[in-house]
């Protein structure tokens, strides 16, 4: 693995887009510094959180706490992405249409993408100032119509810097430039987030039981790491096999078909986080008794700080999942194209015997992703909830599971690309 890291550093290519990558991510550092015009920063910290200003928070990488520039991230465009996945999944037969066109058709359903998180980006920024400044007066230096437009503008024109620099990593640098960003944004509080848990368990001074409170944290936050990672590559192999007409084509071809057990990856619990804080949102700006009353109940009642709100986010991720993940994976038309490159699974009719042996394989391992999911998810509410940790000490979260999903795929992009010049060079040398 060493020499790996080694060779990526040597080769001139890739050395320039590691340095264009860490210039990208200064840039983008940087920008987080910068608070926000119209925004007290002294009146930051004051504010309470909750959980879809935490998902914000992170999805924005981390920058929401500091209402930088940078507040929003990449998070609208994210969002639109989802938006438009789901309708090009046979939802909107001309974004479907779309989506089959090949490339053109991707660029023009890119540039769809782009306009709704644009007006997203400018929609979550004003509903989130006017939401934060309402639970925490003086947020804003200027609470007019005018003061809420012109930060808006500001913040949504960050976002939009920020998907325009993950564009540029993406063509000149290293990995997916979106994910970069995020990555980056979560990575930068990790030390924070040592640094506080080291002060809450061992206090002002030394003591023993504080220190090895202390590393046993870090040998969780370890632990959970490597489930993550065990979890993000494994995959249920299903065995096929070619007939012999396609055989002399396809020698060099996977004997398997790969079904990933966690083919959702985060995207439930962001599901799951924007169903239950809408109804709490949208009441949030109604100025009446009734609806200050059903904030005040909803807020409790859907609180992943109780054990109802809990349930109910369980039931969600459970369900979006499943949702997501038969979304993501069509039997059907795994079996189509089984069919068409002259393969079959191995024991089991083509066609519907496949459709339906596929599904049942994917309703199966998909059980077992949603609980790797609800563990990853809960575990930082549900610690402080059965003991004395504060919620600043809690492992867990979904930020892990991007971090070390952007981890995986972007060294699996850098060791391919490694492979690729070195086979080339052999031949060359030939």
């Amino acid at each position: 693995m060493i020499k790996t890291y080694v060779d990526l550093i040597k080769h001139p290519e890739i050395r320039k887009k590691i340095i264009f990558t860490a210039i990208a991510l200064l840039v983008f550092r940087l920008g987080a510094l910068i608070t926000a015009p119209n925004v007290n920063e002294f009146q930051l910290t004051a504010g309470a959180s909750n959980s879809i200003i935490d998902m914000m928070n992170l999805l924005g990488g981390g920058m929401l706490q500091s209402f930088s520039i940078f507040a929003l991230g990449v998070g609208p465009y994210i969002t639109a992405s989802i938006v438009f996945q789901l309708l090009a999944m046979d939802v909107v037969p001309y974004f479907t249409n779309l989506q089959k066109e090949g490339e053109q058709g991707r660029k023009t359903l890119d540039r769809y993408t782009r306009y709704l998180a644009v007006v997203l980006a400018f929609v979550q920024s004003i509903s989130m100032l006017y939401a934060m400044n309402a639970g925490n007066p003086g947020l804003m230096l200027d609470p007019t119509v005018t003061g809420y437009f012109s930060t808006g503008l500001v913040m949504t024109a960050g976002s939009m810097f920020l998907l325009w620099l993950g564009d540029q990593i993406s063509k000149k640098g290293i990995g997916n430039g979106t994910s970069m960003i995020i990555f980056a944004g979560i990575v930068s509080g990790l030390p924070n987030t040592f640094r506080t848990v080291y002060e809450q368990l061992l206090g002002s001074g030394f003591n023993a039981g504080g220190l090895i409170n202390f590393l046993l944290f870090i040998l969780l936050y370890v632990l959970i790491i490597i489930l993550v990672i065990f979890m993000t590559n494994a995959e249920r192999r299903i065995p096929i096999q070619y007939t012999s007409s396609a055989l002399v084509q396809r020698k060099s071809d996977k004997n398997y078909l790969p079904l990933k057990i966690n083919s959702a990856s985060v995207i439930p619990v962001i599901f799951a986080n924007a169903i239950m804080t809408a109804p709490v949102t949208v009441l949030s700006f109604l100025n009446n008794d009734w609806a200050r009353g059903a904030y005040v109940f909803l807020s409790d009642f859907f609180s992943l700080s109780s054990w109802t709100g809990l349930a109910i986010y369980s039931i969600l991720i459970i369900f979006f999942t499943f949702f997501y993940t038969n979304l993501q994976v069509d039997p059907k038309k795994i079996s189509e194209n089984l069919q068409k490159n002259g393969s079959y699974v191995v024991s089991i009719r083509p066609g519907e015997a496949t459709r339906k042996y596929v599904s049942t394989v994917l309703n199966r391992i998909t059980v077992l992703g949603s609980a790797f999911l609800l563990f990853i998810a809960l575990l930082p509410h549900i610690i402080p909830m059965v003991s004395d940790v504060p919620a600043q000490v809690a492992v867990g979260g979904t930020g892990i599971i991007i971090v070390v999903g952007v981890a995986l795929e972007t060294m699996k992009s850098l060791t391919s690309q490694m492979t690729q010049r070195r086979y080339t060079g052999f031949k060359r040398g030939n």
